[in-house]
């Protein structure tokens, strides 16, 4: 049985980074066909194919980042970790943003308006009209990956129309995947494999017996990213520091 694994390779990332920790050391290095070789239980299965969707750092927001990432990249195809690397692309864009009381991450921050005393009317905001209030307003530049999610699902259902592969592994739990993988369970079997700590979208669920059937959930645990490491080095690429 050929499996065909299909990877959102920063929904992998993030995950990964919430079930180790973002200031830890010992998951980046990640081997990608390594992590999922275990989970393929299918009787006769082998994995025959990893396709790995992702798009590179903007050296704008770091240009370190961006050569890590690189090394990280070559490497994995250097150790045969990955068949296909499958590249989107970062967009950025100016946008206004209220400014907010409560750091990121607060589930209802408080706003600033200009008639508050508890904010610096130095810094270059700006005020805008927002019914009877007048909002405190930063510019700030949005940042955003695009591509990965409709890479994942193009490759997914060539590879299946084409009879390319027998099985299927998607690594992600981006809910905009569920249509291409309620469309690959009519054919093949189908494992999807949740990166994250947070529970498996509701929208990426479905029955074992869904179709041709033999399908299968899984969340990953943060042991399984930290067995499953790339050598150091790969060939004359070494992981980066703190990684």
């Amino acid at each position: 049985m050929r499996i065909g694994v299909y990877v959102d390779g920063y929904n992998l990332y993030y995950g990964a980074r919430k079930h180790c920790g973002r200031s830890t050391a010992g998951w980046r290095w990640l081997d990608v066909r390594a992590l999922v070789e275990p989970l393929a239980g299918w009787p006769g299965a082998r994995i025959s194919r990893v396709v790995y969707c992702t798009a590179r750092v903007d050296p704008l927001d770091s240009p370190d980042a961006r050569l890590d990432q690189s090394i990280y990249l070559d490497a994995l195809l250097a150790a045969g970790s990955v068949d296909v690397i499958a590249e989107g692309r970062y967009v950025s864009w100016a946008k206004a943003e209220p400014l907010v009381a409560e750091p990121p991450g607060t589930y209802r921050p408080s706003v600033y308006r200009h008639d508050d005393e508890s904010w610096d009317s130095r810094l270059p905001l700006r005020a805008i009209p927002s019914g009877d209030d007048r909002l405190v307003m930063a510019t700030v530049r949005k940042r955003e990956e695009k591509g990965s999610d409709v890479n994942v699902a193009s490759h997914l259902l060539f590879d299946v129309l084409t009879g390319a592969v027998d099985a299927a592994i998607v690594v992600s739990n981006d809910s905009d995947l569920e249509l291409p993988l309620r469309l690959a369970r009519e054919r093949v079997p189908v494992g999807t494999v949740n990166p994250s700590t947070n529970p498996t979208a509701g929208a990426l669920k479905g029955e074992p017996n869904d179709g041709v059937g033999r399908h299968w959930w899984r969340r990953l645990t943060a042991a399984d990213y930290r067995r499953s490491q790339l050598p150091d080095p790969v060939e004359t690429l070494r992981k980066p520091t703190g990684w």
